[in-house]
């Protein structure tokens, strides 16, 4: 498994986090955005984050654009978590995907969200090579998620 992470600056985690949490909690969603909450591996708590949560042939992915983070580490340890928006809990299991069968779900979150997290991708973007997105696959941990509830 690659070790890559790139951790988020002060204004992404005081200022554009926890305003895209806030209006998720209000059940506003900002381009397919939600409030992750899962276990801690560790401690058993819950952990949130904002995420976006991608649609690809009526599956959902919840996908790591800054790599391996603590949420994709606690999403291992406890096999699923859930999803908020505003009063709406959907609870879910998840199933990391290959590295191999990434590059068509790492092309569809690059083409919806690019402008936002296209700096993680080291060049790649929606019109890169299968190739080219394989290379990179390790580096961003990809969940099937199945609403459970």
């Amino acid at each position: 498994m690659s070790a890559h992470v790139r951790t988020p600056g002060w204004f992404t985690v005081n200022v554009l986090n926890r305003a895209v949490a806030w209006t998720a909690r209000r059940g506003i969603s900002v381009w397919g955005s939600r409030v992750l909450a899962v276990r801690g591996r560790t401690s058993g708590q819950w952990r949130t984050t904002p995420v976006n949560v991608l649609t690809v042939d009526g599956q959902q992915y919840l996908v790591a654009p800054r790599g391996h983070v603590q949420w994709t580490r606690n999403m291992r340890a406890a096999g699923g978590g859930e999803l908020r928006l505003g009063r709406r809990v959907e609870v879910f299991s998840a199933t990391e995907v290959a590295d191999d069968d990434k590059a068509p779900l790492l092309r569809a979150y690059l083409r919806r969200w690019k402008a936002e997290v296209g700096v993680f991708f080291h060049g790649v973007g929606p019109e890169s090579s299968d190739e080219e997105l394989r290379r990179i696959a390790p580096d961003h941990p990809v969940f099937r998620i199945t609403v459970t509830n």
